[in-house]
């Protein structure tokens, strides 16, 4: 029996061109939640999904869901690991639960203002540092940009370092943060974003480390007119895509994803410095800002500057983390 190996390769290649062929033609939704709405977060989220679907000729078709409408946080990351939802935008400490490094960003006493900022995020061993993790629990980290220096709103005016004392203030869900609220005398509760409000409003805590972008878009003067700006930890976001989901692209579609995540973050660093000082002088026709006092917020960096490094040792993967987070800063000054 004579096989004909020239029909046979035809076969094969007619195959293969078939499946080439619907690849270019399947298109892929890509879901991205925040929890926040109207600042960088969900701005990032519309400049990535034009570029995106111009790029990709409509075969990546995005989704923008703001305001956890995807669901608390802890659903939206999770929605990610497992492949429901495409993206999470937001903090990486709200991923400790994922990979503890995530917390490094929030070492307080590091970053000294949003340029120093902008400097350090553009660093390419931070970059690749940060966007590495989560790999093996289901994420791709996708991008890595700025947000702003934190503040503390509270249902009382806090205008001193003693007025921490005693105070319920909500954190993330970070070693760091939580260790600063107690070293200026609180007392830190976890609590995601969507919890705040409402949680304020009814007494359940005093106040919570937050950021003026957020207070303004979400109206928090609602719950509080007092925001204190002790202007640290620096906050940082990220774009955690599910890993299950990037690995289903074809590989141009995959370039096309990490290309333009890197270009909306370049340009998302610079729009947001002129998003904080808008959402600075919307509070301010809204409630007050507070500034400690010079003497006790120079106290205050002098007591916050060793919190960091000691909550790194009490984990060799955070400290390792820690470490290049700290020369960065060094670096970038």
């Amino acid at each position: 029996m004579k096989v004909n190996y020239a029909w046979g390769a035809l076969v094969v290649s007619l195959a293969l061109t078939a499946g080439a062929a619907r690849a270019q033609d399947k298109t892929y939704v890509m879901k991205l939640g925040t929890a926040t709405i109207n600042e960088s977060q969900h701005e990032w989220c519309k400049r990535f999904a034009a570029m995106v679907e111009k790029d990709s000729g409509g075969r990546i078709k995005a989704e923008i869901y703001p305001a956890s409408q995807l669901g608390p946080i802890p659903r939206e990351i999770e929605g990610v690991q497992f492949g429901a939802i495409q993206g999470y935008i937001g903090p990486p400490e709200f991923l400790v639960g994922v990979d503890e490094r995530y917390e490094v960003l929030s070492a307080p006493g590091l970053i000294t203002d949003l340029p120093h900022e902008v400097r350090a995020v553009k660093d390419p061993k931070l970059q690749k540092m940060m966007l590495g993790f989560g790999a093996d629990k289901g994420i791709h980290g996708a991008a890595l940009f700025i947000a702003q220096p934190s503040n503390v709103i509270a249902r009382n005016p806090i205008r001193h370092l003693a007025d921490f004392k005693g105070k319920k203030i909500r954190v993330l869900a970070a070693d760091m943060q939580q260790e600063m609220i107690k070293r200026l005398g609180g007392t830190p509760v976890a609590m995601t974003l969507g919890d705040v409000l409402t949680a304020m409003e009814q007494g359940a805590i005093d106040g919570s480390v937050l950021a003026i972008t957020v207070e303004a878009s979400m109206q928090f003067w609602d719950a509080s007119k007092y925001v204190t700006e002790i202007n640290q930890p620096f906050i940082f976001s990220m774009t955690f895509l599910s890993k299950q989901w990037y690995d289903s692209l074809p590989k141009d579609l995959q370039t096309i994803v990490d290309t333009d995540a890197a270009k909306a973050s370049a340009e998302i660093d610079e729009w947001e410095i002129g998003g904080y000082a808008k959402a600075r002088q919307a509070w301010l026709e809204h409630g007050e800002l507070i500034s400690l006092p010079p003497d006790e917020q120079a106290e205050m960096m002098r007591t916050l500057a060793a919190v960091s490094a000691e909550v790194a040792k009490r984990k060799p993967k955070l400290e390792q983390a820690y470490n290049v987070f700290a020369a960065v800063a060094q670096r970038t000054k």
